[in-house]
């Protein structure tokens, strides 16, 4: 199994960078990179994220990464990571993740 990052997924991780970095720069570049490894232990349990049915049928998961969320999809061997954002952003993408 490998990881893959989309376009969206990593706009998501700068979008979440430059919004830290001008009140807290060193916070910002631990959470960018916290987030950035949190999808190589699912490379060992690509299943332990919880399902989300709206997207059937599709498997698309999610986890929960301190005050982060990440959606990512298992397909064809690889773990598509979707989209990241944090847990206090209005988010609702959709079926489209």
């Amino acid at each position: 199994m490998k990881i893959e990052w989309t376009a969206r997924a990593s706009g998501d991780l700068a979008r979440l960078f430059d919004f830290l970095e001008p009140v807290a720069p060193d916070a910002a570049v631990r959470v960018v990179q916290e987030i950035a490894r949190a999808p190589n232990r699912l490379l060992y349990h690509p299943r332990i994220g919880e399902k989300l049915d709206v997207y059937e049928p599709r498997e698309v998961r999610r986890i929960i990464i301190g005050h982060y969320e990440m959606r990512y999809e298992i397909a064809a061997g690889t773990l598509f990571i979707l989209r990241v954002w944090h847990s206090r952003e209005d988010r609702d993408f959709g079926p489209e993740a």
